[in-house]
């Protein structure tokens, strides 16, 4: 199994939403919800504008685990996600592919991102995984609650969540770096 890393660096993030918005607003759109709410792509992908539009808070059932699940749509995507609904039907959906009616596949959104990333000069491991990741990543480094992180990803324990956002392998890498006998 390739497991694949947070966007670690906050400067490689802007220059890869730089490079989604020249690729089309939907894709960068992808991307923002992605890093600032936690959601698996697979969630993402399966919204529709009705699940978006007029509400401040997106509610679903998670696909891998079935789990309810609520989150707020936040200030830094809220008008953005306003217009690009602005006119599009509710039950369209809201990452929809240019070939037919239906949202664009979990192969089609790799490939967006893990090219953003690549231009952007990221050379860890990427996938549509690397959405999630970031966002937990960087908030946990901004709160310092693993506890509530482990509860927005309903991991079972803090021990699970810490690796899975790849702090252990940095506190790992940090501290052998310094030691020596």
């Amino acid at each position: 199994m390739k497991f694949v890393e947070p966007i670690r660096d906050k400067r490689k993030i802007k220059q890869v939403k730089s490079i989604l918005k020249k690729t089309g607003f939907r894709n960068y759109l992808m991307f923002l919800l992605g890093i600032n709410s936690g959601l698996r792509i697979s969630d993402i992908l399966k919204l529709k504008v009705k699940d978006v539009k007029n509400v401040d808070f997106i509610e679903i059932k998670e696909q891998k685990t079935q789990k309810y699940k609520r989150f707020p749509i936040t200030n830094c995507y809220k008008p953005l996600l306003d217009k690009y609904t602005e006119d599009m039907y509710p039950e369209d959906w809201l990452f929809k592919s240019k070939k037919g009616n239906h949202s664009i596949t979990r192969i089609q959104a790799y490939r967006i991102i893990s090219r953003a990333c690549r231009k952007a000069g990221i050379t860890n491991k990427i996938g549509t995984h690397t959405l999630r990741k970031t966002f937990g990543y960087h908030f946990y480094q901004e709160k310092k609650d693993v506890a509530l992180l482990q509860t927005i990803f309903n991991h079972s324990t803090p021990t699970v969540t810490l690796r899975y956002i790849g702090i252990n392998q940095d506190m790992i890498d940090s501290n052998l770096k310094s030691f020596s006998l």
